[in-house]
């Protein structure tokens, strides 16, 4: 018989954990305004899907988060470290791959409660989980193009698949952001509810799922998810090594600087 494991213990920094019965709500938990992702935060996320999965007490995971966001994107100071010492941002590669692949070897079913913004790597997270609940005041995008990078860690993969080729190719040139209404009429996400509703359109869909057999719940996710974890074992080592690339140019090290100081990049095409 398999040791249990409780997630609680450990020692997470940047999520919190809620049970209800067989139900455990991981909210991304942070002193970042709009959660952004820095260093410990981006490795807890390359660990904690596979953490849930071994949690021995729940059978369905809700991720949202604390705060009026849910994860919009990078933190500008880890960007800024980035640019200094390119080095750090080649160490994170395998950390990128994990998050995704992680996410998508999880048997339990993975209920998306998106309370805010959800941009780059935050919306990679939010469009892998297996049902997209969302506040119709969020806003999702991906924005990797706007802050000089290639959008490696995910975006690339999901995006097409939700969307179509064409509709996702311009969402990810342009970086353009996306109403919770919008992307629910694209298809991206499942359901854009008012806020005072978003609890309770949750829960319908947690009973529902939890009202099925666990077994026939996990192993159908799992068959689902095959297609995509070929295509992410196709793809991530390319796209994070891309991304890593985009991470020397000028270009970058000009839209970091910009997004900080709040002004227009003055681009040079380097």
């Amino acid at each position: 018989m398999s040791q249990a494991f409780n997630i609680e213990a450990a020692g997470y920094t940047r999520f919190s954990f809620q049970r209800d019965g067989r139900v455990l709500t991981a909210a991304i938990t942070s002193e970042h305004p709009v959660n952004g992702v820095d260093g410990p935060m981006h490795e807890e996320l390359s660990r904690v899907f596979t953490d849930l999965q071994r949690d021995t007490g729940s059978d369905l995971i809700v991720l949202t988060a604390s705060g009026r966001a849910f994860c919009a994107g990078g933190d500008f100071d880890w960007f800024q470290e980035q640019v200094d010492d390119p080095a750090t941002f080649r160490a994170i590669a395998w950390d990128a791959k994990r998050i995704v692949s992680s996410l998508l070897e999880m048997e339990k079913p993975i209920i998306c409660r998106l309370n805010g913004a959800a941009a780059g790597l935050g919306a990679t997270i939010a469009l892998l989980c297996d049902v997209i609940i969302a506040d119709e005041n969020a806003v999702i995008g991906d924005p990797h193009v706007k802050v000089g990078l290639v959008a490696g860690d995910g975006g690339a993969l999901i995006w097409p698949q939700l969307v179509g080729y064409a509709r996702a190719k311009e969402l990810l040139l342009t970086g353009d952001m996306l109403t919770a209404s919008e992307a629910q009429e694209l298809g991206l996400i499942n359901h854009a509810v008012p806020t005072e509703a978003l609890d309770a359109r949750v829960r319908e869909v947690v009973d529902k799922i939890q009202a099925n057999p666990r077994w026939a719940v996990r192993w159908t996710k799992s068959v689902v998810n095959i297609p995509l974890r070929a295509l992410a074992a196709q793809t991530m080592d390319a796209a994070v090594g891309w991304e890593s690339v985009s991470n020397f140019h000028d270009d970058r090290r000009e839209t970091v600087a910009a997004m900080r100081e709040k002004r227009a990049p003055k681009l040079t095409g380097e």
